[in-house]
């Protein structure tokens, strides 16, 4: 438990099951650092999914990789999602199908399917033991028409998906698409395995708790770190949110945080994984483990760094979950990031103007173990010089007004809006409040905004409460006792040290601000 932590009455233990199955063993199985400097075919930064896929596809085609990651392995968003292996990405093809056109539906469909195919090969090949296990999916919801015409077009679009009125198990609803052969895994042990297959390769390296705090396109580029650098031909940046932004990232998606618990029931567990689309989805799907079975249940997603109380997050989704299930014990909660563009669609490709040696991988949307497995496949051909035909469909640098203007306009005025009441609300904030154990908040020292968070022992810890990125002002995550960025989803622990990007720099740290509550 955090030392920061506020909420006891959160049940659970705070993290994944992915992660709290693999990291028992603390630092027996770190990958070393980088230290010094190395050359190779291209650089990739990040070691989630998209970032590993990518990696083992480019060796496969005799390109010689470095991938870098500030953490572990697979402890990111890779390490915290749900781990859905399934081309049903919500009401998805016929957004597609209406805003894009057929093919480009069709194109979508089959990159996942064969994300999924590939993810089984590669499974089967190295012999991993990672619960691979292919179940249906199904999207439900009390919209029938929409429903139906969302059966319709991943029909069309190429997949075998059927209109069906008798599901979900647990919860009242009128109809639902099903897909069959879709599959459920454990994403951290695939990817450990992965990672052991590349540094087992004269031509690859994985290196761990190196962090890349610049990058600089050229020919060749060049990777900065901590601690060394790597000169490449190519550099592919699979992070959350590009570290190097030329094509205006930051206006094109927004990020969104989702909350996860994983429930023992007393009782049976649904065989299949289900969602519900809206501005309040709802994710079920079962684990099997150790201890028997897991139900996953996700879902109260809002922009990160704002609606308000996070822990009231959990409370409300473990009533949903209680008010459907035999709940007997809660045994994890956590929370996860990703990035959703205005159109859709991934970002994945060149990363922009001036930057034809530098590639990125983003905007997943919630849907990144298909989409990052699919973003590997296409950044090898494109590195190499293969021309896909799906990469129209996911280019970084698209033109889409049609199915996007609209959700950029309002997602920008959003982040303006942000920026400018949180500026003014910091100015007007008097210096400085009662802070009881766990609590965090944003205070006022001669103009400058000071981020002020008193631990569980009463320590008052204070840094400067502007983000290092784009100079927005942090918000106080209360269930993962971290300052959240608003604008473009950085976050920050509460003595300043980068927790996830786009920002590079930690918050500089102040002076103790003098403050009341408990001491």
């Amino acid at each position: 438990m955090s030392e920061f932590s506020r909420h006891d009455d959160l049940p659970g233990e705070p993290t994944s099951p992915w992660l709290a199955t693999t990291l028992e063993t603390a630092d027996a199985d770190d990958g070393p650092a980088l230290e010094g400097t190395e050359s190779v075919d291209v650089a990739i930064v990040g070691a989630g999914i998209a970032g590993l896929s990518t990696a083992i596809s480019l060796r496969e085609r005799g390109e010689t990789v470095a991938v870098l990651e500030r953490d572990r392995v697979a402890t990111g968003v890779t390490g915290k999602t749900t781990a859905k292996l399934t081309s049903q990405h919500g009401l998805i093809y016929d957004h597609l199908r209406r805003e894009f056109g057929l093919r480009q539906a069709s194109q979508y469909a089959r990159v996942q399917e064969d994300a999924i195919d590939e993810v089984e090969t590669r499974i089967d090949a190295l012999g991993i033991d990672c619960g691979f296990e292919r179940v249906p999916s199904y999207l439900y919801g009390n919209d029938p028409a929409k429903i139906e015409r969302e059966a319709n077009a991943a029909r069309e679009a190429g997949l075998e998906a059927s209109y069906v009125t008798s599901v979900p198990p647990f919860e009242r609803a009128q109809a639902a698409v099903r897909f069959d052969d879709q599959a459920w895994f454990h994403p951290r042990k695939y990817l450990l395995a992965v990672a052991d297959e590349l540094r087992g390769d004269d031509g690859a390296a994985v290196y761990e708790g190196t962090r890349v705090t610049d990058v600089d396109p050229g020919d060749p580029c060049r990777v900065r770190t901590q601690a060394g650098s790597v000169t490449a031909r190519r550099v592919v940046l699979a992070t959350g949110f590009p570290i190097l932004d030329r094509a205006g990232y930051f206006a094109r998606m927004y990020p969104k945080r989702s909350y996860v618990l994983g429930l023992r029931l007393d009782g049976p567990h649904p065989e299949g994984m289900y969602y519900r689309p809206g501005d309040n989805y709802r994710s079920v799907r079962t684990h099997r483990d150790e201890d028997g079975r897991l139900l996953l249940v996700g879902g109260e997603n809002h922009k990160t760094g704002q609606g308000g109380s996070t822990a009231e997050r959990y409370r409300r989704l473990l009533e949903w979950a209680r008010s459907r299930f035999s709940v007997e014990s809660v045994d994890y909660r956590w929370s996860t990031q990703d990035y959703k563009p205005a159109d859709r669609v991934p970002l994945v490709g060149r990363a922009g103007p001036g930057t034809e040696t530098i590639f990125v991988a983003t905007g997943f949307r919630g849907w990144g173990m298909t989409n990052g497995v699919a973003a590997g496949t296409l950044l090898a051909d494109l590195v190499t010089g293969e021309r896909p035909p799906e990469r129209d469909l996911f280019d970084p640098l698209r033109f889409t007004p049609k199915a996007s203007l609209g959700a950029t306009v309002t997602e920008n005025a959003d982040a303006a809006s942000e920026f400018a009441t949180d500026w003014l609300r910091t100015l007007l904030t008097p210096d400085p409040p009662s802070l009881e154990r766990g609590e965090g908040t944003i205070v006022r020292r001669g103009g400058e905004p000071i981020a002020c968070a008193r631990d569980a022992n009463g320590d008052l810890h204070t840094t400067s409460a502007v983000c290092t990125h784009m100079y927005c002002l942090l918000e106080w995550n209360d269930a993962e006792c971290s300052w959240d960025c608003p604008c473009h989803g950085s976050r920050f622990s509460p003595d300043g040290d980068v927790l996830e990007g786009p920002a590079t720099e930690d918050l500089p740290n102040r002076d103790d601000v003098s403050g009341g509550g408990d001491q």
